[in-house]
């Protein structure tokens, strides 16, 4: 067992790891992490932050504001799609991809009554990774913190040979307080990622800072009830443009 460390120090930790050894830890997360998903949407009524129609609000106004154009895009862990939905409607073509069918169903059903058309697919992005270079756009709302930490660094990099040159990467993933405060250590002792690991800004800009620009990283902002975008402060948002192919 690697030893006690959070995730602001862990951006090299996994790096010489094999496949084989990858997978061992992969193995140790599998049971846990895949049952929650299966049921997780099932009841669509729950008290939940993000069982809403609306996108996220750095999404909309990144997209008002010209940073993002339409293009190819993939939401990664899309859930009920509100955010493929509104980047349809926006002109992009879009793939989302959940390991939930409820989740994909329920994803496919706002697209129809929207009048949109979106590509669902149920996979892991590490069994099914996009193409190399065929993407404008990568959107992760709440993907991230669900990632083990002997995945990240193998995530990060397999978005950026899925993008074009000049790519974008949207993330949206706990801040410190939102997450399970639980060390890097403490998820493979429990066998679970506690419902998310939160992030300090330092730890993002190590994470991602080799193969990203860095353009926004700043805190959601709060929205009130009943908007028609959707906002939580415990959340980091941020937008990155791919600068070179690891």
């Amino acid at each position: 067992m690697p030893p006690e460390t959070s995730p602001d120090s862990a951006a090299g930790r996994f790096g010489a790891l094999g496949e084989a050894e990858l997978q061992t830890l992969d193995r140790l997360l599998d049971s846990a992490e895949h049952t929650r998903w299966q049921g997780f949407y099932a009841d669509r009524e729950r008290a939940c932050p993000f069982f809403v129609d609306a996108p996220d609000e750095n999404l909309v106004e990144w997209l008002d504001r010209g940073l993002i154009a339409p293009g190819a895009a993939l939401d990664l862990g899309c859930g009920n799609g509100r955010n493929a939905v509104h980047l349809a409607e926006r002109g992009f073509t879009v793939q989302g991809v959940d390991l939930s069918a409820q989740a994909l169903q329920w994803a496919g059903e706002r697209a129809q009554r929207q009048g949109v058309v979106i590509e669902l697919l149920q996979a892991s992005v590490f069994d099914r990774p996009p193409a190399v270079a065929s993407l404008d756009l990568v959107y992760d709302s709440g993907c991230f913190h669900h990632i083990a930490p002997h995945r990240r660094q193998g995530y990060i990099r397999l978005l950026a040979h899925a993008l074009r040159a000049g790519g974008l990467v949207g993330l949206v993933c706990f801040r410190p307080e939102g997450g399970s405060g639980w060390t890097d250590d403490e998820v493979y002792r429990r066998g679970s990622l506690g419902g998310g690991l939160g992030y300090t800004e330092a730890d993002l800009r190590a994470l991602w800072g080799e193969c990203f620009e860095i353009v926004e990283l700043r805190c959601m902002h709060m929205q009130p009830a009943g908007s028609a975008r959707f906002g939580l402060p415990s959340l980091w948002v941020m937008l990155a443009r791919l600068r070179q192919a690891p």
